[in-house]
């Protein structure tokens, strides 16, 4: 009776709320590029940004990590300027999420994330990538939309 009352419960639950085929613990760590974000007045912040590359990573990110360090990243490279929808299943730890335009401007913050969450989290408008960052983050660094991302993705390296 348990076994059939688990199969139902989880026939009922949205596909993407499913827990993903073989994902159950973090990624590797990925590549490490620096990322740097230039204030409004100036200030330059350094970021150690995973690069999240390839598909199969962009669907595990974060997922099932217990921390993060102030300066870490992690950048989803979509290849092209396009909507970007996220979400926090199976993420551990609250995560800022910056949306950047191809040009390397900070289009949207969207502020800590709620870990674990299956609501999605929208750019609002089409982005090459999203960098998600320790939650808080924005904040404690004063991050503004319109501010200058510079890396080689867009053209902007440091």
């Amino acid at each position: 009776m348990k076994r059939r009352h688990l199969l139902l419960g989880s026939l009922l639950l949205p596909f993407g709320a499913r827990a993903q085929p073989g994902v159950n613990q973090p990624q590797p760590k990925l590549p490490i590029e620096t990322l740097v974000i230039v204030g409004r007045d100036g200030t330059r912040h350094s970021f150690n940004t995973e690069m999240a590359l390839q598909p199969d990573q962009q669907m595990v990110g974060m997922m099932f990590r217990t921390s993060m360090a102030p300066d870490d990243g992690m950048l989803f490279d979509w290849g092209v300027a396009r909507e970007s929808s996220m979400w926090m299943r199976n993420t551990l730890i609250p995560l800022d999420m910056i949306f950047i335009t191809a040009d390397g401007r900070i289009h949207r913050i969207h502020e800590r994330a709620v870990p674990q969450s299956l609501a999605t989290i929208d750019s609002r408008g089409p982005v090459r990538a999203t960098l998600e960052v320790q939650g808080g983050t924005a904040e404690r660094l004063n991050l503004r939309v319109g501010d200058r991302v510079l890396h080689r993705l867009f053209g902007t390296g440091q």
